[in-house]
This record gives structure tokens, sequence and C-alpha cells, in this order.
């Protein structure tokens, strides 16, 4: 039975756009454990490792991520483990954001200038000495405005998860638009909630993008 739209639908998916963050949150603090892991990895000395950690990337930024979540979804049955799609989600969304992660922070710690590796070289420091205490502290300020550009694309993927059943803030969008018929109402709504979660991290991203291109060019 069709019903009218009214304050407590919005309510609802306002309550459900919690669980969009909640899973944004696990997937970004989850993804970037691994993540840092599958960094040093493809920084280490040895090309095993390298390799290894290579493909990892390369297998989560080359598939979809709706794929990723099938895999993880469907998957655990295999071997006779059944997700729930709270789990499903978190864990396919932590292994993809691990990738990306990885990547962004691998790159930042390249961009580091030789200069730098060279001169903690002629002091004659460790590798590992090195690396967290010359390189890390100057790639984590390279890292920070794209770690948080991916951040809002990462809230915009958890959407994917309301396919098996994650009831997020899509999720009960669709639930409401169901009982109501109003897909514009809804989705508009919708829409909002995530402009309203990705924008000021968008704008924060570009700013300290500005900043840091600024610094450099000081520097």
């Amino acid at each position: 039975m069709i019903r009218d739209l009214n304050a407590n639908d919005f309510v609802y998916m306002l309550m459900a756009a919690r669980w969009t963050v909640l899973l944004s949150i696990i997937a970004i603090v989850g993804g970037g454990v691994v993540g840092l892991a599958v960094a040093l990895a493809r920084l280490s000395r040895f090309a095993a490792e390298r390799f290894i950690a290579l493909a990892y990337i390369q297998f989560f930024e080359a598939t979809p991520p709706l794929m990723q979540l099938f895999l993880v979804f469907f998957g655990g049955s295999l071997v006779g483990v059944r997700f729930d799609p709270w789990t499903a989600a978190a864990i396919a969304f932590s292994l993809n954001a691990s990738a990306f992660l990885s990547d962004i922070w691998h790159g930042s710690v390249m961009a580091v200038p030789n200069a730098q590796w060279e001169a903690a070289r002629s002091l004659a420091l460790p590798w590992g000495h090195t690396l967290r205490l010359v390189v890390m502290p100057q790639a984590a300020r390279i890292a920070v405005a794209p770690t948080i550009g991916y951040l809002v694309q990462l809230i915009k993927s958890t959407s994917l998860a309301s396919i098996i059943g994650f009831i997020e803030l899509v999720r009960a969008g669709q639930f409401i638009n169901n009982a109501t018929l109003q897909p514009m109402a809804v989705y508009g709504f919708v829409g909002c909630v995530f402009f309203v979660l990705c924008w000021p991290l968008s704008k924060l991203s570009q700013r300290l993008e500005d900043r840091l291109g600024r610094g450099f060019q000081h520097g």
C-alpha cells in the first residue's frame, strides 16, 4: 500500500546515515592498518615482498568494488563461513581501502626529495631509522590531502553495500521510496545528505593541497 511521505521517513534516513559514516570509519581505519603494511612491503629490499604488495594493490585497484563485496559476502561459504552484511561490508571496504591508501602513501614516500635520503645515508643512519625519522614525517605531510580526498570517494562507495542488504543511507532511501513512490524527494534527500558529508572533506582536501603546494614553493 502506497502512503504519503512524512517527517519520520526523513528521520529514518538520517539515522541510517550514521551507519554510512561508521562503515566509512571502519574501512579507513582497517584499510589504514593493512595499507601501511602493504606500503612498507613495497619499500622492502626483497623483490618477493615488493611483487606481492604490488600484485595486491593492482588486484583491488583493477577490479570493481562491487565484485570485491560479492567475493567476501558469498565467498565465505566456500570455507564454511557465512558473513552477515555488516561484517562483509567492513571487510570488503577495508581491503579495498588498504590498496588505495598504500598506493597513496607509497607515492608520498617516493615524492620525498632524493636529497633527504642521501643526507640520511651520509649520516650513516640505518634504513629503518631513515624511513621512520627522516622520510615518514615528510611523506605524512604530503599524504594528508590525497588521503582525505580518498575518504570522500570511500564514503560515496559505501552505497554499494546496499546490494548485499546492509542498511545504510541508500538502502534506507530504497525502503522509503518503495513505500511512498516519491523518488525525487527521497533520493534528492539522500543526495543532500551525501553532499553534507562529503563537501566539507572535499574542501579540506583542496585547502590542504593548496597549502602544501605553497609550502613546497617557498621551500
